[in-house]
């Protein structure tokens, strides 16, 4: 089977595009695909199922990895039954699967070419995985008053990662990862906007006292351009060929952040000495990832830190109202957006966060939308290449928990095996997963 791995591996690299070439390489591809399974003597697989007929959606993203983990390839179904997945049958991975509780078909080769044959003709691709991604989670060595919902989804599907933080990003750290998560982060050095309703509790000045420390450690006179340089290191990661997912305030902070690179944008409340005189003019939105043209708000009593976020609209709607709907992709055009919003259904529940959703308005031309409010210009789940390395950002803190607040326990995942808004979430962390093993850094 060494000439099919190879082959597969061509085709399904990140470089996505080439007509009469690529539909040659798909006759080609399927032709030594039939071949090889005459030769293999009708070989099982064990067809994970992403529909209605999984048991358990999450840990079946946790199946896949644990699978590239062992050294076997994931073969990702784009389109087919929810995304769905095929792995080498083998006692060890059925076992497994039983362990799990993740449902699986075993299906014999005859049926393989059968559901591949059929892609040919409706809006289905097959993506090689090959290799688990490495995994850093950017979270505070204290403990913050809120959870960090990748990293729920992670523990809960078995899926492992590091954490890491200023001083891993600033001394190079970040070499050593695949995919990069931020979550509930403030970027600008505003401590979360939380000044109006907890700068008087313990945990604010704890958190407060704490970042200052880090900033001089690293030499730094202040939070905020500390967090500049992170940023900065992080948009460089990037570049070079990172796979970045964000989520909540981490989605239009780092924005921010880096376009007010020669700008002090931190009420006085902040850091003692004020913003700079007329910073909106000064903002350089050509640093930015996703965002442009946006208006600050600086005014430290307002939780908000820009124009960008669209709490409101999703607060006027309410919970029984509040849902965004995802694109539908090519899948054999546009296999990267595809991978990123395979899901069981097509409408998903929405949650708010600090940052819920991104004005449509605000959002550079070239960046993807994956998932919108029909007809409210309100974006909730957006993809955009940068150099080398590509970044996704998902509005909202927590797809369980419609309006997660300071102190509020931790959802409990085992209530939500069938998730679609957690499914989100773990489409990225196999995304990376199908990248091209020489094109690493």
């Amino acid at each position: 089977m060494r000439i099919e791995r190879r082959i597969r591996s061509f085709y399904v690299g990140p470089r996505w595009k080439g007509g009469g070439f690529r539909a040659g390489c798909r006759i080609l591809l399927f032709g030594i695909l039939a071949l090889s399974s005459a030769a293999a003597g009708l070989r099982a697989e064990l067809l994970v199922p992403m529909d209605l007929a999984q048991s358990n959606h999450l840990k079946a993203y946790g199946y896949a990895f644990y699978v590239l983990e062992k050294g076997s390839d994931v073969q990702w179904l784009l389109n087919y039954r929810g995304g769905s997945f095929l792995v080498p049958d083998s006692p060890a991975f059925a076992l497994e699967a039983q362990a799990l509780g993740v449902t699986v078909e075993r299906i014999d080769a005859g049926e393989t070419a059968r559901i591949i044959g059929t892609g040919e003709s409706e809006n289905m691709e097959v993506i090689l995985l090959e290799k688990a991604p490495r995994i850093a989670i950017y979270a505070p060595p204290n403990k913050q008053p809120w959870d960090d919902a990748v990293m729920m989804a992670l523990e809960y599907a078995g899926i492992p990662y590091e954490i890491v933080y200023d001083h891993e990003v600033l001394t190079g750290g970040l070499k050593r990862f695949d995919w990069l998560h931020l979550h509930h982060e403030d970027f600008t050095g505003q401590y979360g906007k939380f000044y109006r309703g907890f700068r008087n509790r313990d945990w604010y000045m704890e958190q407060q006292i704490l970042f200052e420390r880090i900033a001089a450690s690293l030499g730094f006179d202040k939070v905020s351009e500390e967090k500049k340089a992170v940023a900065r290191t992080i948009r460089e990661y990037v570049r070079s060929g990172g796979f970045l997912f964000a989520m909540c305030s981490a989605c239009d902070t780092i924005d921010l952040a880096l376009a007010a690179e020669r700008v002090d944008i931190a009420p006085r409340e902040y850091d003692h000495d004020g913003t700079t005189p007329g910073c909106q003019d000064l903002l350089e939105y050509g640093n930015c990832l996703a965002f442009e043209d946006f208006e600050l708000i600086l005014d430290p009593m307002i939780y908000e830190f820009s124009d960008i976020d669209m709490t409101s609209a999703a607060s006027r709607r309410g919970e029984k109202r509040d849902y965004f709907t995802l694109f539908e992709f090519s899948a054999k055009y546009d296999p990267v957006p595809s991978m990123l919003v395979q899901n069981h259904v097509s409408v998903i529940k929405g949650f708010m966060g600090q940052t819920t959703s991104f004005r449509k308005s605000r959002m550079k031309k070239r960046v993807v939308i994956l998932g919108e409010v029909e007809g409210a210009g309100e974006v909730r789940y957006l993809h955009g290449n940068f150099g080398r390395g590509t970044f996704t950002f998902y509005g909202g803190h927590d797809p369980e928990d419609y309006q997660h607040l300071v102190g509020d326990p931790p959802t409990d995942l085992s209530i939500h095996p069938n998730s679609p808004g957690y499914r989100l979430i773990l489409n990225n962390i196999l995304f990376p997963a199908a990248r091209k093993k020489e094109q690493k850094t």
